[in-house]
């Protein structure tokens, strides 16, 4: 196999104010783009073409990854004019893939982290004839995803939307994003208008008889849709608990990107990562965190599982827990910020204006 599809036109609306200035996939992780670990997985298997599938902020990916040469690939970039859903995205670029009827092709979504054994979803596809081959994951609690019976085979059986109730519950295996198509398949799908792969195509092949195999595989799935989960993924794969070859450095407690600078003192732990000219001051402590680019962490500051904006400034002694600060907002000294707050960019928050304890 050597073709691929990368769906990476979503708004990301739920990680906004990550997302307002950039796209999701381009949202760093363990210090470079998200994107950029997928196209390195990528092409560790095999895979030497991709097809980028824009839509939301398309201008940005580009510039940074040009035609893929510095990764080893080829990658080309088609970009709707309309939002088309996952299946209306996969058709409106099909005319970029090169490979003839019955070749694989792989599918990608664009927020999912996961340390798929794309070889073996490969494998499991030819080896099976399927037409369409899906990577599931087993989870605790599935009512939160669309479920994907199986027989003994692997043979998906149906396609069940987020159960209500626990008798609705007849598995625990999701889709978790990756596919294996048929070349073939994927011209079946309607063009020029939106078509959604998991609520139309998939339940709309499975009813005409067609071939669909599941491969599950529960290595490492996360889904990067909200702050916390994104944080989490960056913090994993610097720890090493998700493999990536894309990771800029060793595997650690700690990520510090050139031009970065640290305090002798500070303490950076939890897969902490530090990006390019940013500064964490004397005394500052950072858990599970990532400091975006020129972001500023001020003396005595205390930042845990939270991200910090691009040129964004957290004043002394300031506590900031599960939050997301977006591109160039100045927190001031001796705020406390805890899990689900949100602040957007540019925005200000004078010194000692939000606390959850008393100021003494």
């Amino acid at each position: 196999m050597t073709e691929a599809i990368l769906l990476v036109g979503g708004r990301g609306t739920r990680l906004r104010p990550l997302t307002v200035h950039t796209p999701k996939p381009m949202v760093r992780a363990a210090g470079v783009p998200f994107l950029t670990h997928q196209l390195a997985r990528a092409r560790a298997a095999g895979v030497d073409h991709i097809v980028l599938a824009t839509s939301y902020l398309a201008e940005v990916f580009e510039p940074y990854f040009g035609d893929g040469t510095a990764l080893g690939l080829h990658i080309e970039y088609v970009t709707e004019e309309e939002p088309l859903g996952t299946g209306g995205a996969i058709r409106n670029v099909a005319g970029r893939l090169h490979s003839g009827p019955d070749d694989p092709v792989l599918v990608f979504n664009g927020d999912i982290l996961t340390g798929l054994d794309i070889g073996a979803l490969v494998d499991t596809h030819e080896s099976t004839g399927a037409d369409v081959s899906l990577h599931l994951t087993q989870v605790t609690d599935p009512r939160a995803y669309g479920l994907v019976p199986t027989d003994d085979t692997g043979r998906v059986l149906a396609f069940l939307e987020k159960p209500q109730t626990p008798e609705e519950i007849v598995t625990d295996q999701i889709n978790a994003g990756a596919y294996v198509f048929r070349r073939s398949v994927i011209d079946t799908i309607p063009a020029g208008r939106p078509v959604s792969v998991e609520r139309e195509t998939f339940p709309d092949l499975l009813s005409a008889g067609v071939h669909l195999q599941g491969m599950v595989d529960s290595t490492y799935w996360l889904d990067l849709g909200t702050p916390a989960a994104f944080v989490r993924g960056s913090a994993d794969l610097v720890l090493g608990r998700v493999p990536s070859p894309a990771v800029p450095g060793r595997c650690g407690d700690r990520l510090v990107l050139p031009t970065a600078r640290v305090a002798p003192d500070a303490k950076l732990t939890g897969g902490t990562v530090v990006g390019e000219g940013a500064l964490v001051a004397r005394g500052a402590q950072v858990f599970g965190s990532t400091i975006l680019p020129g972001a500023v962490i001020e003396p005595g500051a205390v930042i845990t599982d939270s991200m910090i904006g691009t040129r964004a400034r957290v004043g002394e002694r300031s506590v900031l827990s599960g939050t997301v600060i977006g591109d160039g907002a100045v927190i001031g000294a001796d705020n406390e910020l805890r899990e689900g707050a949100r602040v957007w960019c540019d925005a200000r928050i004078p010194a000692g204006a939000v606390r959850f304890s008393s100021d003494q």
